[in-house]
């Protein structure tokens, strides 16, 4: 079976091809034969395969040996044999997913720890604003306009028209720019929507601020909302469906 890293790195490969594919169309293969000194097409090809290939691996933080890259190359299009047999090449991938794959528990632990102390600074400050209330869960809320309809229930289906930003501003979703309201069911949201929807009336509009243990916790939501982050939405509660 193969490993998520075994597949990342022929995707890796298939993006360097794929990436060059609009040049190589546009160009269409050149005839005759080049300049003397000059690089022939296969070669800058094969070039270009090796730049995006090497700065996808770059991107992805994959460490790699040039030469040894290079090497295990030549061999597969050479069809020489191998330095080591298929069972040696799956118990490296094994060890190289592991690594890769506490390299990346890590970086998003700490990514979790730096994002929580953010915001928990930013609900203490925001905590004191004229306005602003503060749940027995920590969720915190600014009431723009009073609703007079109906409150949902846990198992309501509502209508709400949002915009999600992160507390430095980033907007990360909004059905504003979409051109038309979300309808979802009010328990099947984060559960810093499924309190705040409960508490609002049809016509409301709130801008509510959810620390991540009421948002997506630790694991984030990539690429945009980092794990461990604090939301911020604007709710316009439109209707209660049932």
């Amino acid at each position: 079976m193969r490993s998520r890293w075994r597949a990342t790195l022929g995707l890796i490969l298939l993006t360097s091809v794929v990436a060059i594919q609009p040049a190589t169309a546009q160009d269409n293969l050149p005839s005759g034969r080049p300049a003397a000194g000059q690089p022939t097409f296969e070669q800058n090809v094969s070039y270009v395969i090796g730049l995006y290939m090497g700065r996808d691996l770059m991107q992805k933080q994959v460490p790699v040996d040039p030469k040894s890259l290079i090497a295990g190359i030549q061999d597969a299009l050479s069809k020489a044999k191998p330095r080591m047999t298929d069972e040696q090449a799956r118990d490296v991938m094994t060890q190289f997913e592991q690594l890769m794959n506490e390299k990346a528990q890590a970086q998003m632990a700490n990514e979790a720890t730096q994002n929580k102390e953010e915001g928990a600074a930013f609900l203490t400050e925001n905590g004191k604003k004229d306005g602003v209330k503060t749940t027995d869960s920590g969720l915190q809320y600014r009431v723009l306009e009073e609703g007079e309809g109906a409150s949902p229930t846990a198992s309501s289906t509502v209508s709400c028209h949002y915009e999600g930003t992160l507390i430095d501003g980033t907007v990360f979703d909004s059905s504003y720019k979409r051109g038309e309201p979300a309808q979802f069911p009010v328990n099947g949201v984060i559960s810093g929507w499924t309190e705040m929807l409960q508490m609002m009336k049809e016509g409301g509009k709130v801008e509510v601020f959810i620390p991540s243990n009421l948002a997506y916790g630790d694991r984030g939501a990539p690429p945009v909302i980092g794990p461990g982050a604090t939301l911020v939405f604007k709710i316009e509660l439109l209707k209660v469906l049932n």
